[in-house]
């Protein structure tokens, strides 16, 4: 006896010994087309498996399209949250303005500029701007 423990399988996992040559020949009709049928549902399984993981994919580009949408969304809301501030902030400029008189010549004031313009260039166009003013005093 060899090192190898022996052990029996049960009669429906053992294979019955047909000899050669008794390959698909000796097998029932109804069992070759239940083979048949796991053929085709199996191929069907692949077929669906791949579909689902192209839905899947397709969901986790939607779920992103739609983060993007969502802080978009987010950032537009707080624009609109803001339209009250600027409009009441131009009407306080506005009420400060005092009444066109029509026997005065257009020397009535101009409202305070409510435009913030940001000053990270300021030096390079302040430069600028004088220089264009000295041209228009020498020229």
């Amino acid at each position: 006896m060899s090192g190898y423990p022996t052990r029996s399988f049960p009669s429906h996992m053992r294979q019955p010994s047909l000899g050669p040559g008794a390959g698909s020949m000796g097998q029932s009709p109804a069992l070759v087309s239940r083979v048949n049928e796991k053929k085709a549902e199996l191929e069907n399984l692949k077929e669906l498996r791949d579909l689902s993981a192209a839905v899947a994919s397709q969901m986790e580009a939607l779920e992103q399209k739609l983060a993007t949408l969502s802080d978009g969304t987010e950032a537009i809301a707080l624009v609109f949250a803001n339209w009250h501030n600027v409009l009441r902030a131009i009407n306080m400029a506005s009420a400060k303005l005092p009444k066109p008189n029509p026997e005065a010549e257009d020397t009535t004031p101009l409202p305070q500029t409510l435009v913030r313009i940001p000053t990270e260039h300021a030096p390079a166009l302040q430069a600028h701007a004088e220089g264009a003013v000295e041209e228009q005093k020498s020229g």
